[in-house]
Formats: C-alpha cells, structure tokens, sequence
C-alpha cells in the first residue's frame, strides 16, 4: 500500500504488522476503539540511522517535516505527588511545559520526563515513544494543529518504524484532550 505522506517504500495497516510494534502499542492497535478504525492507523519501516529529524525528512520527504509529531513524557508535581502525562507537538514546535502543560496538569512544576523514567513507565524505547498504548490512567494531550492534520507520522514504541495516523485518530485516544497552544514556535 502507499503512504499517503512522505516517500516510504509501503505502509502497511498496523493490525496486519503487530509483531514490529511494542507490546503496549500492539495491544492498543489490537483493542482500538473510535471513529477512525485501526486499519487507518499505518506502519512503516524507517531505518533507526536516520531518526534525526533532518536526516528523516531528507531521506522520507520533505513534506514530513510539517506532517510529523513528538510524543514528549511530562511529569507534573504538586504537594509531593507526581503526574505524568504525554504531549504531542508538530515537530517544528515545542512543548509549552512551563505554561499550558503545567496550568492542565494542575502542577506547581513541571519538567519533561527523564529518559528511565518516560521509557520505564511506557514500555517504549526513546526517541520512539507514541500515544498510542499509553498507560490508560494518563492525560494525552494534542496540539490541535495536530489534531487537525489529515494524516501525521509519530512513533511506534520503537526507535525502528513508524505510525502514520489521521489527526483525527489521535485526538480520540483515551485521555486525550485537545489543546490551543500546546505546541510553541
């Protein structure tokens, strides 16, 4: 099958390749639930070689660039507790931690997540982590350019592959709430 964004060799639909994802991920393509159906939500293989954004886009297509979303791990604290929560950002934005994120958290301070713990919490590898099969208690929140993209590439839970999703997907995952001004220039 063709991808409908970037240059990739084939896209294949996630139910029918969930051996390349991870387990967290596997089991939320296998159990997804929503308006877009699960055969909407694409894999395909990109070398872990060329993960640098600038690498990526010059080897799959330039049209990535604007088409592509970070999943970042936050964790927001208040009175001794933690919460952590994902954000997802067009990758030509960053995430309004100290702002958005912290006022939605309901945090007194929020810092992105170390890498043991965003990897030890998801399941996932770094630099591949996805909102898709997140821990189902977490807040998933999606900058509404995001949201409003007809089809975006975020990771696969892997640093190797990749998930090509209608925004309208993303904004359907549990815990997901849509938000003006997530992602800053």
């Amino acid at each position: 099958m063709r991808a409908p964004i970037g240059d990739f060799d084939t896209a294949t639909p996630a139910p029918d390749c969930l051996d390349e994802l991870t387990a967290p991920v596997a089991d939320a393509v296998r159990h997804w639930q929503g308006g877009v159906t699960a055969d909407k939500i694409l894999y395909v293989d990109t070398d872990p070689d060329w993960a640098d954004t600038a690498v990526f886009v010059e080897h799959y297509g330039r049209d990535l660039l604007e088409r592509s979303a970070n999943c970042v791990v936050v964790a927001g604290k208040r009175g001794g507790e933690t919460t952590l929560a994902a954000c997802l950002v067009l990758s030509t934005t960053r995430v309004d931690v100290n702002g958005v994120v912290r006022r939605q958290l309901g945090a007194r301070k929020a810092s992105f997540a170390s890498m043991d713990m965003a990897t030890g919490e998801t399941g996932m590898e770094y630099g591949g982590i996805t909102p898709v099969g997140l821990p189902a208690d977490w807040p998933v929140f999606v900058d509404a350019a995001v949201a409003d993209l007809p089809y975006v590439l975020v990771g696969s839970g892997r640093r190797r592959g990749k998930l090509l999703m209608p925004g309208k997907a993303l904004a359907e995952l549990p815990g997901a709430v849509v938000l003006e001004g997530l992602g800053v220039a």
